[in-house]
């Protein structure tokens, strides 16, 4: 079965490529020409492929570095915070409606709201630095995914397991660490291969009203003030690749934390 899912994902990928290409020298071959018929904003692959390697590895490690580190820094406080919010939930259930409350509101808040208001406070890093606005802003968009998440893995344990813990004279504490936080891993790491991304993204927007001067944001931008489409293509198509790896390494982390979510029924195999 896997070896068709990746002949299928192959497949797809290649149909991608072609069909971008089609596309960028039919339909959209005028999008974005200057009157003198220079520039163009929709590249065709192979030109974003030389963007690439024109700029260079250095020059892509240099501002995926920083922004790779906001979008960890990010992830840890948000996944954190959501960790223990959900938990709370599980162990003080009257405060759920609260905690379900700050967890909307940490996804309902538009980031080009808070963000200018993050860096007043926060003020501009020093020059090659994080961005404390690119971390919260990354923070904040963990934050909701993750909470539903592992809410709905820890209210997933089983009930005849949870029933023998209180028999035995245990409490909301004991049948949290013994069946609920087992429980709730798969979907825990289900809601953080959501959230890898998602962290990415909020660094980003963050570096557009941080301050930063080192960065995916200020290397989009510097490439769209130049009007150089095929550069800013390759940034954002790099950046997508590195985003795209988070989900990767945390499904295959899942793997091997929740082994006994592989199985497969006898129609599938």
């Amino acid at each position: 079965m896997w070896p068709v899912k990746r002949l299928y994902g192959a497949l797809g990928v290649v149909g991608t490529v072609v069909a971008w290409w089609v596309l960028a020298e039919t339909v959209f071959a005028d999008v974005g020409v200057a009157p003198n018929g220079q520039g163009g904003s929709i590249p065709n692959p192979a030109e974003v492929v030389g963007a690439i390697v024109e700029v260079g590895p250095a020059y892509l490690y240099r501002h995926i570095s920083v922004t790779g580190l906001e979008a960890l820094l990010g992830f840890a406080w948000g996944v954190g915070l959501a960790l223990v919010l959900a938990s709370v939930v599980v162990l003080a259930p009257r405060l759920e409606g609260f905690i379900t409350l700050i967890a909307t509101v940490s996804y309902c808040i538009p980031v080009v709201a808070i963000g200018p208001i993050v860096r007043i406070v926060a003020g501009s890093p020093k020059p090659g630095e994080p961005s404390v606005t690119a971390v919260f802003l990354s923070a904040m968009l963990v934050v909701f995914t993750t909470v539903i998440g592992t809410l709905v893995g820890l209210r997933a344990a089983d009930a005849a397991s949870l029933d023998l813990i209180r028999v035995y004279g245990g409490g909301r504490w004991k049948q949290f660490v013994l069946v609920r936080s087992i429980a709730a891993l798969p979907g825990v790491l289900n809601a953080l291969k959501i959230a890898a991304p998602l962290a990415f993204l909020g660094a980003i927007i963050g570096e557009y009203m941080g301050g930063v001067d080192v960065g995916i944001g200020p290397a989009l931008v510097n490439a769209q003030q130049t009007l150089q489409a095929p550069r800013a293509w390759a940034i954002a198509l790099v950046t997508g690749i590195c985003s795209g790896l988070g989900f990767v390494v945390i499904a295959i982390i899942s793997r091997f934390v929740t082994p006994w979510t592989r199985g497969t029924s006898r129609s599938e195999a």
